[in-house]
């Protein structure tokens, strides 16, 4: 448990302040660490008896006796009154009498609850009520007269503890095989972050079960349960990251720069002074793989991937868009380590300017604020097609740990995104009869693609296929290239555009295709007329040549 709590709560309970609330589902982990507070002369100077109520108890004395007669709150909010000696009396399912949203609370409890508060100001001997729930609701009588106190989520060391406990446990039986070394312990520990220890230990024990193996395979269960914690918020949408950066074609500047930082969240790099990494804004040609560079990169760090759907923040009630980016940001927080991916980030927030009266500027300012002040390890992916229809704060440095640009794809990077969708379609033998993806065929589909984006290889391999299936054939070269000619690519319905996504990131951004695999004296994609299959390149990559 973080001192912090302890603290606060032993400065509040030495100042009598009459009553607190915890907001928190762990009711067991809260008491124990009230009534460790409690009971230590040297944080409270006066020790306090704890006394703890439910509605299948009633109240429940220090020595464990249930009093009669106190199951309904008002019977053991007036036996709480009598109380005479220095306690701490908790409470734990007296939120349903608050009321909250259309359902009204009890003005006997309310009463009983003020009531309280005034005698336990003005008492001899030092008194204080502890509300525990999991949600937080105060009725408007009650506002200046509780005071809030924050109760974190387990820390590492915690979870950890639990972690070696069940370990210890099974791993003396012989039923369950360890393959888990301290730096493993340490991932699965930062991996549970944000859960409670209950449900950290259920995804433990469950993984262990799995497959009677603990290994670092296993770290997806625990992510499994923190799919559940993710889809109760409603605003961040848990995606399966079933891509690795293997299935990016390509761009192995970026990729260098990721792997440079992957575990820089973990124990070892706070060693050489190093502070989690922020994120990437990443921008450039559409369908040229920034989307699917953000999935394959919480898969190569074993990390679970959210997406925050903008839209989704500002839906619901007028004035709840704020609450709503503030929820998100719990969410991220409390998964961490994680990956937090915005997706086309200029259509959520490029209207920040605009006059809604106020509500996109201060959900954009929220959204900035966190960005820059964050402490926990939330990996930021942001993608961007439009990135001058951004707001310029959102792109000085201390946002983003580095801007990249992705363009259409150099000759090199071509022949690496044919190989990839073929390999992944040509599993059957029937199907890929005696197209062999050889060297020379990969350099001949990659050099009749010039100009086109990845996607557009993409769907054509899925053209070719689909001539072939028609047919029920192998598929074929000839087929292939068939599809290249109809298709007419970006880099000639939007030359114009994309030569001036480009001018944009030559000094302002960094190219995410390595200096290596550039096209000689030409950028990967020439556009307008000689971006046909087979044409020359005409111009060098978009944005700056920085090497990682």
């Amino acid at each position: 448990m973080a001192t912090a709590f302890r603290d606060a709560l032993a400065q509040m309970l030495k100042a009598r302040f009459p009553m607190l609330y915890v907001e928190s589902s762990e009711e067991q982990r809260v008491i124990a660490e009230v009534s460790a507070v409690a009971r230590d002369a040297a944080l409270v100077r006066t020790p306090r008896a704890v006394w703890t109520w439910s509605l299948t108890t009633g109240l429940v004395q220090p020595d464990g006796a249930a009093r009669k007669g106190t199951t309904e709150a008002e019977d053991a909010l007036d036996a709480a009154l009598r109380v005479d000696q220095p306690s701490v009396l908790i409470f734990k399912d007296l939120h349903p009498a608050h009321g909250g949203g259309d359902r009204p609370g009890s003005p006997a409890v309310v009463r009983r609850l003020r009531d309280l508060v005034a005698a336990f100001k003005s008492g001899a001997v030092p008194r204080t009520l502890v509300l525990v729930s999991p949600v937080l609701h105060i009725p408007a009588d009650l506002e200046k007269d509780v005071t809030i106190v924050d109760f974190p989520l387990p820390t590492e060391a915690e979870i950890r503890q639990v972690l070696d406990g069940i370990i210890a446990a099974n791993s003396a039986s012989g039923r369950i095989r360890m393959a888990l070394d301290d730096r493993g312990r340490e991932r699965f520990a930062k991996a549970a972050l944000g859960l409670t220890l209950h449900e950290a230990e259920n995804a433990f024990a469950r993984a262990m079960v799995n497959d009677g193996v603990l290994d670092a395979r296993d770290l997806d269960v625990v992510h499994e349960e923190k799919r559940q914690t993710v889809r109760k918020s409603g605003l961040l949408e848990f995606v399966d990251a079933a891509v690795d950066l293997g299935d990016v074609g390509g761009l192995e500047n970026l990729k260098r720069w990721l792997a440079k930082r992957d575990g820089s969240w973990l124990a070892e790099a706070a060693a050489y002074g190093l502070p989690a990494p922020r994120g990437v804004l990443i921008t450039g040609v559409p369908g040229c793989g920034k989307s699917l560079t953000a999935k394959a990169i919480a898969a190569a760090w074993g990390l679970p991937l959210l997406r925050l759907d903008v839209g989704r923040v500002f839906a619901g009630l007028v004035g709840s868009s704020e609450q709503n980016m503030r929820t998100a940001i719990r969410t991220a927080e409390a998964t961490a380590p994680c990956v937090l991916w915005v997706d086309e980030i200029e259509k959520g927030f490029s209207g920040s300017a605009s006059g809604d009266s106020g509500t996109s500027a201060r959900v954009f300012g929220s959204f900035l604020t966190w960005m820059q002040e964050k402490t926990r390890p939330v990996f930021v992916i942001a993608t961007a097609n439009d990135i001058e229809a951004l707001p310029p704060e959102l792109l000085r440095k201390g946002r983003f740990d580095e801007i990249f640009f992705v363009d259409l794809p150099t000759r090199v990077e071509r022949a690496s995104i044919w190989r990839v969708h073929l390999a992944r379609r040509l599993r059957n033998p029937a199907v890929a009869g005696e197209l062999a993806l050889d060297d020379a065929l990969l350099a001949e589909l990659a050099g009749f693609s010039e100009g086109y984006s990845g996607a557009e290889i993409e769907q054509a391999v899925v053209a070719g296929l689909f001539d072939a299936f028609s047919e029920r054939r192998p598929l074929r070269r000839d087929d292939l290239v068939r599809a290249l000619a109809s298709m007419v690519p970006l880099s000639v319905t939007q030359a114009e555009r994309i030569d001036a996504v480009r001018s944009w990131a030559d000094t302002r951004a960094v190219a995410a295709t390595a200096a290596e695999d550039w096209d000689l004296g030409g950028r990967p994609g020439a556009t307008g007329a000689a971006a046909r299959p087979g044409a020359p390149p005409q111009r060098r990559q978009g944005g700056r040549a920085v090497e990682f």
